[in-house]
């Protein structure tokens, strides 16, 4: 078996089991859930959306850790202490700024294409952003189990299978599987624009902990904001703004400005550390 064979096989395996571990939590919180509730465990064959709040946020945190131990344990996706001995403060400053920027133009994006989340997935979601513990999974966890499995274990033997110089294919088919993880074409648009930053930060670095820096800003920004103003969760962004369309544009032109001299500082400061 040549070696591009065995790395496609490769990536093709890590996007089974991210979601073999996911389907296997489903079916096992559903099934303790049904025999803890009388309610039918036909209904946890469903998938996720079958799930109550907090039966759904049981299955993300034993998924995310279960993923993290699995990913690391089998080193799927290796982990050294090579890249925060380097002190990359500057590069993790400037990702959680990458990140806060691209909030509101993404979502500006995803209104003008008139993408809407399903409800039954909204209204899961609230639910597990309304649970005291879900910032733990949403904001920690989920973030570090991703970034292990889709850029640690996917995109690093993507880079083995194309020439350095044609690296973008790489980032782009993983952005692209990233969003397909995402079952909802909202999320599949959002997932696969924020694959492309997080699949640049891993190139260049050769870590993950940029894009978990980023992934952890994204979600918590997100997290906060539920708390922060619940009537807008399922309003359009420029209800945040009262209806002032002046005011949006601002703010989208303002996010720009942190945006972009983000991208324009982190293309300076990123490179990998030296191996130890």
């Amino acid at each position: 078996m040549n070696n591009k064979l065995k790395d496609s096989l490769d990536v093709i395996w890590y996007f089974v089991a991210f979601y073999l571990i996911q389907y296997i939590m489903i079916l096992a919180v559903g099934i303790g859930t049904g025999l803890a509730t009388d309610k039918p465990i036909s209904s946890t064959f469903q998938g996720a959306t079958a799930l109550s709040g907090e039966a759904l946020l049981l299955m993300m945190l034993f998924s995310a850790i279960l993923t993290i131990l699995i990913f690391g344990r089998f080193k799927w996706s290796p982990w050294s202490r090579d890249y925060l001995r380097s002190h990359p403060w500057g590069v993790v400053f400037w990702a959680a700024l990458l990140a806060l920027g691209s909030i509101l133009p993404s979502q500006w994006l995803l209104e003008q294409l008139q993408l809407e989340m399903p409800q039954n997935v909204e209204k899961l979601f609230e639910q597990v952003m309304g649970q005291p513990v879900g910032y733990i999974v949403v904001g920690i966890l989920v973030p570090v189990a991703e970034e292990m499995c889709f850029r640690g274990a996917i995109l690093r033997k993507l880079l083995t299978m194309f020439p350095r110089r044609q690296h973008w294919i790489a980032i782009a088919v993983s952005a692209l599987i990233f969003g397909l993880a995402h079952t909802n074409m909202p999320q599949f648009i959002h997932a696969t624009i924020i694959g492309l930053l997080l699949g640049w930060l891993y190139y260049r670095t050769d870590s993950i902990l940029p894009g978990i820096v980023f992934h952890w800003m994204n979600n918590t920004v997100a997290f906060v904001m539920f708390h922060l103003m619940p009537q807008m969760n399922d309003g359009k962004l420029i209800d945040i703004f009262h209806g002032n369309n002046t005011e949006m544009l601002l703010a989208l032109v303002f996010s720009l400005f942190i945006m972009i001299p983000a991208i324009v500082q982190l293309a300076l400061r990123m490179k990998p550390a030296q191996k130890g």
